[in-house]
This record gives C-alpha cells, structure tokens and sequence, in this order.
C-alpha cells in the first residue's frame, strides 16, 4: 500500500531573524525591495546610498534599522560609511549606475566608472569590512542581463563590467570561503534606473520590449528583491549566477 510522506515545508528566510544585513544600493529600486523584504523576515537592515537625503528617508518610511550615504567610487567614502558597524552577516552590493557610451566615442573618464562602481566598489567594500564580516557571511553581487547578450547600442564596457562581476563571484566564493558569494542578474526590471537610462523614449521602448519579452511585461522590484532574499537565506547557494529575467535571456 502506497503512503505519502508529507515533507515539512522550507522556510528559508526564517533564518535572517536576528541578522545584519548591508545593502549598498539598498535606497531605491531591487535594494529597497530587499531591504524591505529582509526586514519583514526579521533582520536588522542598514541601506547605503549615494544621496544622504534619500537614504534617511527610505529608512524611515520603511522601517529599516539604519542608513548611511557613499560614494562607492571613492573608498574614504566607503570606509566612513562602514566604519561603525560592527558585523555584516549579509552584504548586497547592488550599487552602479547605467554607464553607457560607445568605445569609440564616449569620455573614458565616464566609461571606467562602470568597472569602478563594480569590480572596484566591491573591493573596497570587502576591504573595508575585513574581518567585520561574518564567518558565514553572505555577500551578493549584481551583474545583469548585458553579461550574456550585449548590444550594439554603446553598452560594451558595462556588459564587460557585468560579466566581470560573475566572474568576480565565482573566484571570491573560493577566496572567501567558508562565507558565501552570489551574484544576482536581472533582466529588465521596472525601476528609476530604468526610466533614467530610456528617459523621454522609455514608455515606447517597453512597449516594444514587452511584445518580445516572453512573458509580455518587465519584471517588478519586489520580485528581484525576492531573489536577493533568497542567495541571502539560502545556505547552500555559492558560486552561482541567477538569473531573474522572465525568460529574457532566451529571446
């Protein structure tokens, strides 16, 4: 006779109840939706942003525990930012802005800051921190969906930069090790970044993306932000990329 086993369900984020998460990135956008998100399972959430102003006020209209403003081109910035906080057993590091410029022609000045509010951003993120972090910390990195199909639109070194930062993860899971490195890649997400980059062209530009998309619609923030929650909860994620794209990358 056949019985069926009726497994306890998996609750991975009840493991954040109690723990500090960092977000860097964390003021609007994916970084709020996780921060956000992470707070309601129960973490202690610091958000960092470039704009002081908009940090405080993400924080407290959303109940978050703390805030802080960087520039996450310039390590002081970074290092007076992290410098009071105590322990970091999750760190998101979403900043960067939409760096976009053909080879040939942008500024180089403006082309490099795609590598440094990445690769470089990351490095003097996790130097500053040093030991600050947890054993069995979580540290998330943001790629995109550029990493794996780039176009002919000016956005090389920002693919560069994004398939750069999966790479990057992969080689700080093992440098890192026992903590736990990740990298999320979004496709196209519905967020002020979004509507900076496409300005006065944006309302057309989805509205023709939508028909390619397969799914016909962009994704949201919160679900994203979803994703950050889970690399962060779930214990046996390491090394890996995740793409929450609604399918883009195959069309």
């Amino acid at each position: 006779m056949n019985q069926t086993v009726t497994l306890p369900a998996s609750n991975f984020t009840s493991s954040l109840e109690g723990k500090k998460v960092v977000i860097f990135g964390g003021t609007s956008g994916i970084g709020l939706a996780a921060a956000i998100q992470a707070k309601a399972a129960g973490a202690k959430v610091t958000v960092i942003g470039n704009d002081r102003q908009r940090a405080q006020q993400a924080a407290s209209e959303n109940g978050l525990d703390d805030w802080r403003s960087a520039d996450v081109t310039n390590p002081a910035s970074i290092a007076e930012a992290v410098a009071t906080i105590d322990r970091v057993d999750h760190l998101v590091l979403l900043a960067g802005t939409f760096v976009a410029g053909k080879v040939l022609e942008a500024d180089v000045s403006y082309l490099k800051r795609a590598f440094d509010e990445r690769i470089w951003a990351a490095v003097h993120t996790l130097r500053a921190l040093g030991d600050k972090l947890a054993e069995d910390a979580s540290i998330t990195l943001i790629s995109g969906a550029l990493a794996d199909r780039p176009n002919a639109y000016g956005t090389a070194i920002l693919a560069s930069a994004s398939a750069a930062m999966e790479a990057f993860g992969r080689g700080l899971a093992l440098e890192l090790a026992p903590r736990r490195v990740n990298t999320l890649s979004p496709g196209p997400i519905d967020t002020p970044i979004l509507s900076k980059a496409l300005g006065e062209g944006r309302d057309s530009f989805v509205a023709s993306l939508k028909q390619t998309l397969p799914l016909h619609r962009l994704g949201t923030a919160e679900e994203a932000g979803a994703a950050v929650v889970f690399l962060m909860a779930n214990g046996w994620m390491n090394g890996a990329v995740l793409n929450v794209d609604g399918g883009a990358r195959l069309v």
